[in-house]
C-alpha cells in the first residue's frame, strides 16, 4: 500500500506503508542509531515525533517483551529505507511491522532515508505528516503546514504517571533476565517526565528504593517522604512549558541530592534562571562524543534531545562540567554550592554506549556526603 511523507516545507517522499495504517503528524527527526530500535519506539523523549532511523536495514532483530522503555511506543510515526520482514534473533517474539500495528503506530518505508536526513540537516527538524489514507502531495504538505509545533507545548502530562509507583526491578543479566533490588541504601524519589525503564534499573543497581512519582507532584511532598536524593528524569520536548517542574526543582536545591538526565538536565537549568533554545535538528543516536571538562575524558554517549542549555545566565549558579565535541552545546553542569548535577545525554544507554555509567556511582556518593554531613 502506498503511503506519503510531506513536510511542512513542501518536501515530498512516496514511499509504501508498513505498521498501521492511517495519517500522523508530527516533528520529523533523526537517530543514527544502528540498532536498538525497539527502546528507541519505547522511549517516551520521542513523545510528538516522527523518527527517521538513518540505518538502512531496521527490523532484523525483530521484538521482543524485554526491550522495552516504558509501557508502550510513544512516538507518532516511524520512517525506515527498508523493514526487515523476517527478523533472525533468538530472543525475537515478533516483527517490527506486527508490533507497530499492534501499538498503532503508523510507518513508511521504502523512501530515500538519506535525501531525508540531508534535507533536515540542511533545513532543520520541522513538523511532517505520514498518510496512507490521504495520498494527494498539496493537501498533505497543507496538512502539515498547520499542525502544531512542540515548541511551547508541555508533552510531560501526556507520558508522566498518573499516580506514584515503587520501582524494584536492577539491569538485565544473560540467561536471568532482569534482577531484582538487593540491598537498599538509599531512598530515592524519581520525577517521572517522561521517564526510561533502564535509568530505574541503574538506580537499583546502585542499590536505590525508588518512588516513582508524577511529574507534578509538589516538592512538599517529596520532601515529606525523607529522600536521600531525587532523580529529575528524561522527557519530551520544550522544557520552558513545564513550569510546574522548575518551581518543585527551586524548593528542592539544597535539601536534597539531585540527578538530573536529559530534560531533567534542562528543567534544573531553567530552575537556576538559566534559559534553553531549540537546536536546528538535535542531538539523536549512540555515537555522541561528550568531554568531561575536568579530566579531558571523552566518553561516547547516547542522546536524544532537540532542545539545548544556555549557559550564560548560569554562570555563576553551575559550572559547566561536560561538553558535546561536535557542536560545543552543554552536555553537563554541576552547582557551585548544593549538591546538585545533571547531564544532557543518557548515560543509562539502552540502546548506546556504558562510558557514562559512573554517573550514578556519583549519584550515590553525593547522599552519602549529604548523610554525613546531617550527622
Amino acid at each position: 500500500m502506498k503511503a506519503i511523507l510531506a513536510l511542512a516545507d513542501g518536501r515530498v517522499f512516496i514511499g509504501k506503508a508498513f505498521g498501521a495504517r492511517g495519517e500522523v503528524t508530527g516533528e520529523v527527526v533523526f537517530n543514527t542509531s544502528m540498532t536498538g530500535y525497539q527502546e528507541i519506539l519505547t522511549d517516551p523523549s520521542y513523545c510528538g515525533e516522527i523518527v527517521t532511523m538513518t540505518y538502512p536495514l531496521i527490523g532484523n532483530c525483530g521484538i521482543n517483551p524485554e526491550d522495552v522503555e516504558s509501557g508502550r511506543p510513544h512516538l507518532s510515526g516511524f520512517i525506515v529505507k527498508e523493514a526487515c520482514p523476517y527478523p533472525s534473533n533468538w530472543r525475537s517474539t515478533m516483527t517490527l511491522d506486527d508490533y507497530l500495528k499492534q501499538n498503532n503506530i503508523v510507518g513508511i518505508q521504502g523512501i530515500d532515508t538519506r535525501s531525508l536526513v540531508r534535507h533536515i540537516r540542511d533545513n532543520g527538524a520541522q513538523t511532517g505528516i505520514i498518510s496512507s489514507i490521504d495520498l494527494d502531495p498539496a493537501s498533505l504538505v497543507q496538512k502539515a503546514r498547520k499542525a502544531p509545533s512542540i515548541v511551547g507545548h508541555d508533552l510531560v502530562q501526556e507520558v508522566t504517571c498518573k499516580e506514584a509507583y515503587h520501582w524494584t526491578e536492577g539491569p538485565w543479566k544473560l540467561g536471568e533476565g532482569y534482577q531484582q533490588a538487593g540491598e537498599m541504601r538509599y531512598k530515592v524519589i524519581a520525577y517521572d517526565f517522561g521517564i526510561k525503564r533502564n535509568i530505574l534499573r541503574n538506580l537499583v543497581s546502585i542499590g536505590c528504593d525508588v518512588t516513582v512519582v508524577p511529574a507534578s507532584t509538589p516538592a512538599s511532598e517529596v520532601l515529606a517522604m525523607k529522600p536521600d536524593g531525587v532523580f529529575l528524569s528524561n522527557g519530551p520536548g520544550d522544557p520552558e512549558p513545564v513550569v510546574y517542574a522548575q518551581e518543585n526543582i527551586r524548593q528542592l536545591l539544597g535539601k536534597v541530592p539531585i540527578f538530573g538526565i536529559c530534560l531533567g538536565h534542562q528543567l534544573l537549568a531553567l530552575a537556576l534562571g538559566g534559559r534553553t533554545y531549540k537546536l536546528k535538528f538535535g542531538h539523536r543516536g549512540g555515537n555522541q562524543p561528550v568531554q568531561r571538562k575536568s579530566e579531558g575524558q571523552v566518553e561516547i554517549t547516547s542522546q536524544n534531545h532537540g532542545f539545548a542549555v544556555d549557559g550564560d545566565a548560569i554562570k555563576d549558579a553551575a559550572v559547566l562540567t561536560h561538553i558535546n565535541l561536535n557542536d560545543n552545546t552543554i552536555e553537563g553542569l554541576e552547582h557551585c554550592q548544593v549538591p546538585a548535577f545533571s547531564v544532557q545525554y543518557h548515560p543509562e544507554a539502552s540502546p548506546g554506549p556504558h562510558d557514562a555509567r559512573y554517573l550514578f556511582d556519583r549519584f550515590a556518593a553525593l547522599m552519602d556526603k549529604h548523610r554525613k554531613s546531617l550527622v
